[in-house]
């Protein structure tokens, strides 16, 4: 079995034995510090205007645009540390399936699309930059500090991708090259010698589509590749609308909270707070019957309240929990199929990065989606708990670690971090703040509370910890913008217009349950093949309106869709976040795929009950009068 990859190439896409490789990788260094450098900005901006919004009375008018303007930095500079690292999640399951002499040209091949991607941005967002030359924004700042970062941006993305291109013997780099030149004179040739029969701009958008998904190509430049060629083929479109359109899909206060609760996640990771309250956890729970499974569900349930990022949470989570296991004489193999099916769970736990992405892309409340989460997350939470105390056994807590925490200690981490917890849940219930202003604050809440209470953040992994959040998050938003010119492309074709006629007919034959268990299954399928985020980015703001004209109320809507979406991410055999979760488990797929079964049949049982019963996403919003 091929496990979809991170990466198109090893962590280094080129030699770093060379002077070239060696200025490159400094390159590298000193952009994801400046990134770093500009996500503190940037926390430091939204933190200082809550204070005096909310505590002062004295609104900063110019605080919300220079927020958007440091984002746009973060993302494509962020985009282009993380392509520099070849960290870009992709799926070679595909690839993997064709013969191995094969595979060498064509990720040469994906490296040629990732470099034309690139330098058609950059070529695009100077066209754009000319023209956005003596326009302001609303309160008179200039627009262009928009577009900057996307020139820089994508020009130090060609150089990394040209250089990921060029690495590797010269045969195979001109074989490559010369198999693109071919295919598009082929296209070309086609077009202009057969114009009756000429591929359409939406053909060579799904062609571009397919092809780059099955060469490997990175989820974020298979969306924005498949878009250019739309771009490129349709002479009405200017080609600074491509890097318009990709700029647009960044450009978002909202969209700041998600490197937001990720930095928190991290800095929550790395002072102590959450080794502190799963040791806690293990000696409360640990003679219970099953005590380590339900440990790692409440640590994944609790984690998910602060980070947002369920890669993250199982890191947390499982460098602490599956040491334990090992120590106690467990099957790692059971303990990392909870753990993957946990994250399932939290999914709709906030802050969630996809019910964030999904309230942003579908115009759903994001304060509503939180809302319309917690119970089912409960609910599934139950029913694994439930699995885990029949399959589990006792433990002794005393073989769990090999050094005992005083309790006074493992107390107060524990009250810190619940509070923590606490103060986002009441920030994005109640309305006073949005969910980037709470996101801030948690940041500002982990750096000084947690760092005094525990003293364990030095300067220099503070320092580091930005720059990780920052490229977690440039890889992340730039699969958001990418999409957003998919988007674009797709609604000039009047695809949503076409698949809302399709599904509505069904509706009317069959039921608007239906409807609902069809997208389901959409989201299952596509969170698996497209990395979950961008499944919720393409299908969201496609089936969303369908449901509400079906009369599915969108909070409901967009909660099934995100715990479908975690479903197919983290599901064998091809979804992602299970090799992720094995990778940090230390645990192979095939060896973890039979034990974690069950879990996942409760999970989809219970998925089926959240669908045909509408009121466990519904009652607390409306009790909230959300």
């Amino acid at each position: 079995m091929s496990a979809p990859s991170a990466s198109l190439s090893p962590t280094w896409g080129f030699a770093c034995d060379t002077q070239s490789g060696r200025w490159l990788a400094r390159l590298t260094h000193a952009m994801e510090w400046l990134a770093g450098a500009v996500l503190a900005a940037d926390v430091v901006v939204v933190f200082l205007s809550v204070v005096y919004r909310y505590f002062l009375h004295d609104p900063v008018d110019w605080a919300e645009e220079v927020a958007r303007a440091l984002m746009v930095v973060l993302v494509f500079f962020g985009a282009a540390t993380v392509l520099a690292r070849s960290q870009h999640v992709g799926i070679d399951l595909f690839r993997g399936m064709l013969p191995a002499h094969w595979r060498p040209v064509m990720i040469h091949v994906g490296h040629w699309i990732v470099a034309a991607v690139s330098a058609s941005l950059f070529l695009s967002s100077c066209l754009l930059l000319d023209d956005s030359q003596g326009q302001t924004t609303s309160i008179g700042l200039p627009q262009s500090m928009y577009v900057y970062p996307v020139v820089i941006g994508s020009l130090f993305m060609t150089l990394f991708g040209l250089a990921n291109a060029l690495n590797g013997p010269a045969r195979m780099v001109l074989a490559s090259l010369a198999a693109c030149a071919v295919c598009a004179a082929a296209v070309y040739g086609w077009n202009t010698a057969v114009p009756a029969f000429a591929l359409t701009h939406g053909a060579l958008l799904a062609l571009g589509f397919i092809g780059a998904l099955v060469l490997g190509v990175p989820i974020g430049f298979v969306l924005a590749f498949s878009s250019l060629l739309y771009f490129l083929t349709d002479p009405s479109l200017p080609m600074l609308v491509y890097a318009q359109q990709v700029m647009a899909g960044t450009d978002h206060f909202v969209l700041l909270a998600i490197p937001f609760f990720v930095l928190a996640g991290l800095l929550m990771e790395s002072n102590g707070m959450s080794s502190r309250l799963i040791e806690l956890l293990l000696r409360l729970l640990g003679r219970v019957r099953g005590g380590l499974g339900l440990i790692t569900i409440t640590s994944t349930a609790f984690f998910s309240g602060v980070s947002g990022s369920k890669l993250a949470d199982i890191a947390a989570v499982g460098g602490i929990v599956m040491p334990a296991v090992r120590r106690t004489r467990q099957d790692p193999n059971e303990a990392a199929g909870l753990l993957a099916c946990t994250a399932v769970m939290a999914e709709t736990i906030p802050p969630c990065i996809n019910m964030i992405i999904m309230g942003f892309v579908a115009n759903i409340s994001i304060a509503g989606l939180f809302m319309a989460g917690l119970v089912p997350a409960a609910v599934m939470a139950l029913a694994l708990a439930i699995v885990a105390i029949w399959v589990g056994s006792k433990i002794d807590p005393a073989e769990a670690f090999e050094h005992r925490t005083p309790m006074l200690r493992l107390l107060g981490g524990a009250l810190v971090a619940l509070v923590m917890v606490g103060m986002i849940g009441k920030g994005v219930t109640s309305g006073i703040a949005t969910s980037t202003e709470v996101s801030a604050f948690a940041v500002v809440y982990a750096l000084v509370v947690g760092g005094l209470a525990f003293k364990e953040l030095k300067l220099r992994s503070v320092a580091r910890l930005f720059v990780r959040s920052a490229s977690m998050a440039g890889s992340i938003l730039f699969i958001v913008a990418a999409a957003s010119s998919l988007s674009f492309a797709l609604t000039i074709e009047q695809i949503p217009q076409l698949v809302s006629g399709a599904m509505i007919a069904f509706a009317q034959d069959y039921g608007s349950t239906a409807f609902l268990l069809v997208a389901v299954v959409m989201m299952v399928v596509f969170g698996a093949i497209l990395e979950g985020a961008p499944a919720l980015i393409i299908f969201g703001p496609l089936l969303t309106p369908i449901a509400q004209q079906l009369g599915i109320h969108p909070l409901h809507f967009g909660t099934v869709m995100v715990i479908a979406m975690g479903l197919g991410l983290f599901a064998p055999p091809i979804g992602l976040g299970l090799f992720a979760t094995c990778a940090i488990t230390g645990t192979e797929v095939r060896d973890v795929a039979r034990p974690m079964m069950k879990y996942l049949a409760v999970l989809v049982a219970t998925l089926l009950v959240l669908v045909l019963v509408p009121s466990f996403s519904l009652w607390l919003p409306a009790r909230l009068g959300i």
